[in-house]
């Protein structure tokens, strides 16, 4: 009993150790900012038109809501809604989307921020994923372009 309470003493000192340690790393460089000018979104075929005016009508809002107080690089955004999976899992409820963002300059139209993610939402109601996941989407953007405000619903 001895030897397992010695045991545990040990690696709560090493855990507090390394939580020490990567303290002194210090903090995390924050991502660039750009000025969102537009966005606009585009898809393959069969796309639902609302998901992807959905994302749109969000984004675009959210642009029209941020000010900033300091000159950025001035960008347009392209969209692409790469696929879409409805009615995963056992309750079919589970919808991913994958998402790709190209940030290009105003000035030469270089791309200067890519940026891939999935998304994952739920909708218990089949009638509102594509809504659902509009904004889910819109929400991820919004948090990687530090964009302000929620827009207000559509549809």
């Amino acid at each position: 009993m001895n030897w397992l309470r010695s045991c545990f003493c040990r690696a709560v000192l090493v855990c507090i150790a390394l939580t020490n340690c990567a303290s002194l790393l210090g903090p995390k460089p924050a991502a660039p900012l750009y000025d969102v000018r537009s966005a606009v979104v585009l898809s393959g075929p069969n796309m639902p038109a609302e998901l992807l005016s959905g994302i749109n009508n969000r984004v675009n809002a959210a642009i029209n809501a941020t000010v900033r107080d300091t000159a950025l690089p001035r960008v347009v955004l392209t969209i692409r809604v790469i696929s879409i999976q409805k009615g995963l899992g056992f309750q079919k409820d589970r919808n991913v989307a994958k998402i790709s963002v190209d940030a290009a300059s105003v000035e030469d139209g270089s791309v200067i921020a890519v940026s891939a993610f999935d998304v994952t939402s739920m909708a218990a109601d089949p009638k509102l994923a594509d809504e659902i996941i509009a904004e889910d989407v819109a929400a991820r953007i919004r948090s990687v372009f530090s964009l302000s405000g929620r827009s207000a619903r559509t549809g």
